[in-house]
């Protein structure tokens, strides 16, 4: 069986010498050269808590690949911290290091004719980054993610990333002293692994393992566990199934599949970044998956995990009562997913769950589904005179499921942070923040450090925010993003004043400016298109390629 079908042609052909010279002088060996070339593809960087360890990950892969006997030839592709960069000019870069990291493993895959592909990925833009990637090659190809972080403690408090943005706004708020936002700061991330809560890198793992693209519980297994140790290790052993069926993408990635992930996402309670990354991911697999698929999996999805940011525990409590695999094999049971869809262990969704245990006796994460936190999906896809195209808002219903309110009005992220710091912000405001989409932003920043601040400061129950930018994960309270056309555009949003009364419904998902059609008809004759913030670079060439988000910013339509 022919399982180097891509790499002979570098380590064949006569005509191809110096391949075959500087292969030889990275210390291949005359057998190696018969061997199919897996590339291991990692987005390791020293500069983040969920990256720092990947590259060790990868070693271990590595080693797996070499007792499948085969070649494994390690890569690096770049990666942004969201963490680090939110409530800063370099959120700008976030979103598009997706398109980059898409396009870097694309291109050393194809040039290098890797027969197959491990890839792996431990923050946001990352996975479906490198998701994407895997489809484009379309050889068979496994995902492994770098895992959840463990949880921080301060006096006896347990803390993630989001309790740092939050002790911000609690010190807005003169509620906290500076002993104890210094203390939570310092322990909030204790060491190596994603952001703990259903976060954007949690969820988009739990999403890609649900697709099919990764093993079984990689999206729970932590990153420092012996659990992700041995996964690293097996994916060699799956890789080389993979090769002899020639199983690829193309054979795993359906609109059933896209949907099975979909409700994975909103059973955990996942982030609104997954809308925007799913779309994108299908529109790269040429599947025909929408907003208005998107709609109805919501609605017919119960809310079942209590999970952070707006419930109590983290990925960490997930592995411990069975892990993504265990509420798989529950919603499989009630009849919630496509159980024939194929995965990369070479059965299906099913095959799979029979051979796991189910969730554990008494625990408290996952409800159960006849009584759920909410009994439909809290992303809920919004229509409107403000958002004709679309836009996608977090309702748990905690936050209440309709809010009317003044329109407070800022053109950028940092002048709305001024407000809620300066008390302009009050209760019953919808916050519009806007020019902070796909091309306005450019890059489509998250608006995590004002949803932080102002649950930290005791307002995130008490107004709105809307804006065409992104939420985090970590985002919560009544909140909704991705509103389509965007500002830059000449989107709705952009013809809103201060004082404009607002009204968000989620439950007949509606969004609407309450005034006439004349009168915005006549603001949008006054409207005038501002210009590229940026115009040069990277973003630059990002604002001329990028899709409006209700497509998922893919920049190859």
């Amino acid at each position: 069986m022919e399982l180097n079908r891509y790499s002979k042609t570098l380590t064949s052909d006569e005509s191809q010498p110096a391949s075959q010279a500087m292969l030889y002088g990275i210390g291949l060996t005359e057998e190696d050269m018969k061997k199919p070339q897996v590339g291991i593809a990692s987005t390791w960087y020293e500069g983040n808590t969920c990256n720092m360890h990947l590259n060790s990950l990868s070693a271990l892969v590595k080693e797996g690949v070499r007792k499948s006997d085969m070649v494994g030839l390690q890569f690096n592709t770049i990666g942004i911290s969201d963490g680090i960069t939110n409530g800063t000019e370099g959120m700008r870069y976030s979103l598009v290091s997706r398109e980059i990291i898409a396009d870097s493993v694309e291109s050393v895959t194809a040039a290098h004719y890797y027969d197959g592909l491990i890839t792996i990925a431990g923050c946001d833009k990352n996975m479906p980054g490198v998701a994407m990637a895997m489809i484009r090659v379309n050889r068979p190809s496994i995902m492994v993610y770098g895992g959840t972080i463990a949880s921080g403690n301060y006096k006896g408090k347990k803390l993630n990333i989001v309790s740092a943005f939050e002790a911000l706004g609690e010190k807005y708020a003169g509620t906290i002293s500076e002993e104890d936002f210094n203390g939570i700061i310092k322990n909030a991330c204790p060491g190596a692994g994603a952001c703990g809560g259903m976060y954007t890198a949690n969820t988009m793992a739990s999403a890609i393992e649900a697709l099919g693209l990764s093993l079984p519980y990689s999206s729970s297994n932590p990153a420092l566990s012996n659990q992700k140790k041995e996964e690293c290790l097996n994916t060699g052993r799956y890789l080389k199934f993979l090769l002899e069926k020639n199983i690829k993408p193309s054979d795993i990635l359906t609109k059933k599949s896209f949907e099975n992930a979909f409700t994975v996402v909103v059973a955990l309670g996942g982030s609104t970044n997954a809308v925007l990354h799913l779309l994108g991911m299908a529109k790269t697999a040429n599947v025909d998956f929408t907003l208005k698929d998107i709609t109805r999996i919501n609605n017919a999805t119960p809310l079942l995990a209590n999970l952070k940011p707006s419930g109590k525990f983290l990925m960490e409590d997930v592995f411990a009562i069975g892990g993504v695999p265990a509420l798989m094999k529950y919603l499989l049971e009630k009849g919630l997913l496509h159980g024939e869809s194929l995965t990369v262990t070479g059965r299906t969704i099913k095959e799979n769950a029979d051979m796991i245990a189910g969730l554990k006796e008494g625990q408290e994460v996952i409800m159960p589904i006849n009584n759920p936190i909410k009994s439909s999906g809290h992303l809920r896809v919004l229509y409107g005179n403000l958002a004709p195209e679309g836009s996608v808002a977090k309702i748990t219903g905690k936050e209440g499921e309709i809010f009317e309110g003044k329109a407070i009005v800022y053109d950028n992220e940092f002048d709305c942070i001024d407000g809620i710091c300066s008390g302009k912000v009050i209760p019953g405001n919808v916050i519009v923040i806007r020019y902070e989409g796909p091309k306005g932003g450019p890059g489509m920043p998250e608006m995590l450090k004002p949803t932080s601040a102002l649950i930290g400061a005791g307002l995130g129950n008490s107004v709105a925010l809307i804006t065409d930018g992104r939420f985090s994960g970590g985002t919560h309270g009544f909140v909704v993003g991705h509103i389509s056309p965007e500002a830059f555009d000449g989107g709705p949003i952009s013809l809103i004043k201060n004082g404009d009364i607002i009204k968000i419904d989620a439950i007949t998902n509606k969004i609407d400016v309450l005034i006439s059609k004349e009168e915005l008809a006549e603001r949008k004759k006054q409207w005038k298109q501002p210009e590229l913030k940026i115009k040069f670079g990277v973003l630059y060439k990002y604002t001329k390629q990028v899709s409006s988000a209700s497509l998922g910013c893919v920049t190859d339509l």
